[in-house]
């Protein structure tokens, strides 16, 4: 990931109702969810939600399946490791020993 790469998807992520909605999503992986389901989830009208949710595809952080009539979105982890990486990379100047609660911590969501 680059700069302008990191800015659009934080960009994406820095109003409330999709970082709401991404997170979301992320719990759903690797199923997805309905665009009309995030909706109802997150008590956003379907037309609003719509704009939000193709601002983060646009960003690369979610995708959109069609299943019939429904089209499902998912989380793109993968974009999301990305932009985490890109955060941390320098991390502490190289001292790897003073980055070690910020991994602790990441390897902790995996265990919950």
């Amino acid at each position: 990931m680059d700069n302008d790469s990191a800015i659009v998807a934080l960009g994406a992520l820095a109003q409330g109702t999709r970082l709401d909605a991404f997170r979301l999503l992320v719990r759903y992986e690797p199923d997805g969810l309905a665009a009309g389901e995030v909706a109802r989830a997150l008590d956003v009208p379907q037309n609003t939600m719509s704009v939000h949710l193709a601002t983060l595809a646009r960003a690369g952080l979610i995708h959109a399946e069609r299943r019939s009539r429904i089209i499902n979105y998912r989380a793109d982890l993968d974009a999301l490791r990305s932009m985490m990486l890109f955060l941390v990379k320098d991390c502490c100047g190289g001292r790897a020993e003073l980055c070690h609660p910020l991994a602790d911590d990441l390897l902790a969501c995996r265990a919950t």
